[in-house]
């Protein structure tokens, strides 16, 4: 289940999808009018229906081989998958963004649905009620113990289930949608050529490029090759493949200046928007956006970097795609001089004077969509992400160390000139010092500084202990535990302050493609 990678590659041109369904799902499951039992009555991600062919095979003893699988996975994700619209605000699971904080308006839905695992493997599903229900019947006979499990013992965990549950789910996310016919009738998303592309790894730093995309062999399918640099100058080329499931959820699979790594975007209009991370380190990850170069797709995906001081002046590269024509820069920032111009970057030469202080657009002729923030000293330093969960590992187990990784934020103080009230304006990420504390008198008791794991100090990036019992440990305990993370960043003869928290939990031993 941890190898994603099984939906990536091509599926064999003579097996047919329906065929291989009929073949392989008929003998459990039955023809109806309205389609196979259960199967037709679902839609969901590729990631989803990956995770139910492999539950058929883990516990039902389905037969597939792995060809077989990615051609039936490619068949429902793209005929039963979801709109664009419909997995907004909930890609965060597809995209293994694992230290995302979910919050629900619907406090049952949190307490019944996003309990054991992540609400959005529900909000990523759609069903008619009936679906519903029967999904309500799997997780008590699957896991017989959910009923009994916490907030369980003292309420009708089951009648809930049924007769609230069900019709709130049918509800919000029904198996049939304007979203989803409007979808289905558009034509498919054009994605052959250069890609503009801007993106920042936590722990790294900024990059950006061209990502080169031509047709690889059978629909839907893609070559690509990346050419770029890290925003401190340092090359960086990729050359891979992907796979385009249901018209617009683009899966990439590349190698990275030697490193495997994934891409989990989504496609519409020209424009590319996801995250690219580790293969084999899904933590590890950059946010990524990108642009076609098309006619009529003029616009400013990002300025590296995306700050500047006043009084100062820096070479701002200007990402984008259709980049012609004049540089709009904010008033105060003077253009000294063009170091390169292309239709994907501009590079230029720039001095602050008397510049306003805030986030001010940034153009490129009829391309906009850019933006610079121009201060003249930093108020708060905010650690990003505030909370984050590390994991031990390694060791001799077979689960490997989840690291957890910092970056430094700045935020200048908005017009009322105090810091931490609403008119604050985010710099951007800074260089910062960073160090790890005892986040409360438990973890002073436990040492959890000595034994939980080290922070290093010029990137942010924090490596768990190894797993197993630590017989040096109180009560050989393993090194779990609880960190204040800090960031310290200079300003002149001082030292601005940052804090955030990292768990040190135990191992990751399940990781299923939706967590």
């Amino acid at each position: 289940m941890a190898a994603l990678g099984v939906v990536l590659a091509a599926p064999p041109a003579h097996a047919s999808a329906e065929a291989l369904i009929r073949a392989k799902c008929l003998p459990c499951h039955t023809e109806t009018e309205d389609g196979i039992s259960r199967i037709s009555h679902q839609r969901k991600t590729p990631e989803g229906w990956l995770m139910s062919v492999a539950r058929m095979q883990i516990v039902h003893g389905l037969k597939i081989t792995d060809e077989e699988r990615r051609t039936v996975v490619k068949h429902l994700a793209d005929r039963q998958g979801l709109a664009p619209s419909e997995t907004t605000g909930v890609r965060y699971a597809m995209e293994r963004r694992l230290n995302t904080v979910e919050a629900f308006e619907s406090e049952k839905f949190t307490q019944m649905c996003a309990r054991c695992h992540s609400g959005a493997r529900v909000m990523l599903q759609r069903r008619p009620a009936a679906e519903w229900e029967h999904l309500v019947h799997f997780h008590l006979g699957q896991f017989p113990t959910t009923e009994y499990q916490a907030l369980g013992r003292d309420r009708d965990w089951f009648g809930i289930a049924l007769k609230e549950m069900v019709p709130e789910l049918a509800s919000k996310l029904p198996l049939q949608s304007e979203a989803w016919k409007q979808w289905q009738a558009r034509a498919p998303q054009a994605v052959k050529g250069e890609w503009s592309l801007s993106g920042h790894l936590t722990g790294r730093g900024g990059f950006s490029g061209v990502m080169k995309v031509t047709a690889g062999e059978g629909r839907d399918r893609y070559t690509l090759a990346f050419d770029g640099r890290w925003d401190d100058g340092r090359p960086m080329q990729g050359r891979g493949r992907a796979l385009i499931y249901t018209g617009y959820e683009w899966r990439g699979d590349l190698v990275v200046d030697g490193t495997p790594m994934r891409q989990v975007f989504a496609v519409e209009d020209g424009m590319m928007r996801g995250r690219m991370f580790l293969r084999d380190q899904d933590e590890v990850g950059a946010d990524v956006v990108a642009s076609l170069q098309q006619a009529g797709n003029s616009r400013v995906l990002a300025v590296h970097p995306a700050y500047l001081k006043a009084g100062e002046g820096a070479e701002l590269r200007i990402v984008g795609s259709g980049l012609a024509g004049e540089v709009t820069l904010p008033q105060g920032v003077k253009l000294v001089g063009t170091v390169k111009r292309s239709a994907t970057e501009v590079v230029v030469r720039v001095q602050s004077d008397a510049a306003a202080r805030g986030v001010h657009a940034v153009a490129v002729g009829k391309a906009s969509g850019g933006s610079l923030a121009l201060y003249d000293s930093i108020a708060a330093v905010k650690v990003s992400p505030a909370f984050a969960v590390a994991r031990i590992g390694g060791n001799g187990t077979p689960t490997a160390k989840v690291e957890a990784r910092f970056d430094a934020e700045a935020w200048a103080a908005g017009a009322d000139g105090k810091a931490g009230t609403e008119d604050d304006f985010r710099i951007g990420v800074v260089p910062a010092k960073w160090s790890v504390e005892p986040f409360d008198e438990a973890a002073v008791r436990d040492q959890d500084v000595e034994f939980a794991g080290l922070m290093d100090a010029a990137s942010g990036v924090f490596v768990p202990g190894d797993a197993g019992p630590n017989p040096v440990r109180r009560m050989s305990a393993s090194n779990v535990g609880n960190l204040k993370v800090v960031a310290e960043v200079a300003q002149g003869g001082e030292r601005l302050r940052g804090e955030g928290q990292v768990i040190v939990a135990p191992p990751r031993w399940n990781n299923p493609p939706l967590p």
